[in-house]
């Protein structure tokens, strides 16, 4: 293992034994802002709450290029037993922004220690991506008006693709994201005696069921949408049928007409459902996460580092468009740029994102710090 890995898996290990929420990153901005001034890059701190910049020129070039990393973690209690596991109770690194973050910082390293390009990389170290608030936090502090880049780029690991392989397509590459709670309210009582309440429980499952035929039902065999109920809760208990039911879950699509239709939809079923069953109900719906849209050029860019870094065989530049849902979206509506996938290992073993035994693969740590290097150096070419 050369030095640069070994620095790269303790600095991922110190981030996952100590994870922090969104805008929270409090420790993990501070560490990040110490190893880039320890490189020599110029460094700003507290861009979008506890967003850090890292500010590398090189040459005369008026070049410029954003590479993105994003530092919070998941309110999530691990259940693995690593000897890194974390020290904070229901808080884990379980999306692999640890390994995202050393990836980086190793990039970074590399760059400033060997140079390589002329011109200017800018290291965009992101807060609250879980949230889909931290692009939008450091930009309305100035991330663009300040740091003029020509183009900005992002990395995630996935797992289910082949570890070490790139996936990656131009157009949309993942999916929106709105979240929707519903609020039900009866009249509770004995569970003796269902004939003197108004029933939420009732209600709330038939509502979960019908919900179900929205995308079946609602949209055309060309469009494309998911509906995921993910939390159902009431004030109930064992001979208690309750008085408040909350149905809370997900929506994903990849057309605004389409979210739209799946909204308008919803607050249909619930009303309809509702005054069937006199009770009342209430939809909160709102619009978290954009599409996700590569710009063809800078994917093409994307394409070719990724080829450079593991050969032609282990990149797919067409991939199927991924459902899941991704904060650097709102970076790709004011620069133009790219964002690309890293394969963590599609086997039996490797759990997925968001699991509770997940832990991101150190055996990536290095690819994605080659893969950036790469991306830089050709991007920023010398002449």
């Amino acid at each position: 293992m050369n030095d640069l890995v070994h620095e790269m898996k303790n600095w991922r290990h110190d981030i996952h034994r100590n994870p922090e929420l969104g805008f929270n990153e409090l420790r993990t901005a501070d560490k990040v802002s110490s190893y880039l001034k320890g490189f020599g890059i110029e460094t700003h701190v507290g861009i979008g709450k506890t967003g850090v910049v890292g500010v590398l020129k090189n040459g005369s070039s008026n070049n410029s290029i954003g590479l993105r990393a994003d530092m919070d973690a998941l309110p999530i209690q691990e259940m693995g037993e690593s000897d890194h596991k974390s020290l904070n109770g229901g808080v884990f690194h379980g999306c692999g922004h640890d390994g995202h973050t050393a990836m980086l910082l190793g990039a970074a390293k590399r760059l400033a220690d060997e140079g390589g390009f002329e011109g200017t990389v800018y290291f965009i170290f992101q807060p609250s991506e879980e949230n889909g608030r931290g692009a939008l936090a450091m930009m309305e502090d100035g991330l663009f008006d300040r740091f003029k880049m020509n183009a900005v780029f992002g990395l995630h690991n996935m797992p289910g693709i082949k570890k070490g392989h790139f996936s990656i397509k131009p157009g949309q590459m993942m999916t929106s994201e709105d979240n929707f709670v519903i609020e039900i309210k009866g009249k509770g009582g004995h569970a003796s005696m269902p004939h003197m309440t108004r029933d939420p429980l009732v209600t709330g499952a038939e509502i979960v069921t019908a919900l179900q035929t929205i995308i079946s039902r609602s949209l055309g065999p060309e469009e494309w949408g998911v509906l995921s109920v993910t939390e159902f809760l009431t004030d109930g208990a064992r001979n208690i049928i309750p008085s408040n039911v909350t149905i809370r879950g997900d929506v994903r699509a990849l057309d605004p007409k389409v979210q739209t239709r799946i909204e308008n939809r919803m607050r249909d079923v619930v009303r309809g459902i509702c005054d069937a069953h006199n009770v009342t109900g209430e939809v909160q719906y709102s619009h978290e996460f954009i599409v996700l849209d590569n710009a063809g050029i800078e994917t093409d860019a994307a394409i070719r580092a990724a080829i450079e870094t593991v050969g032609a065989d282990k990149v797919n530049g067409s991939c199927e468009t991924c459902a899941c849902s991704e904060d650097f979206a709102q970076f790709l509506r004011h620069v133009p740029g790219s964002f690309i996938l890293l394969g963590a290992g599609d086997g039996a073993d490797q759990p997925p994102l968001h699991n509770p035994y997940y832990d991101y693969n150190d055996d990536l740590l290095e690819l994605g710090a080659s893969y950036w290097t790469n991306l830089v150096r050709q991007q920023l070419a010398t002449r």
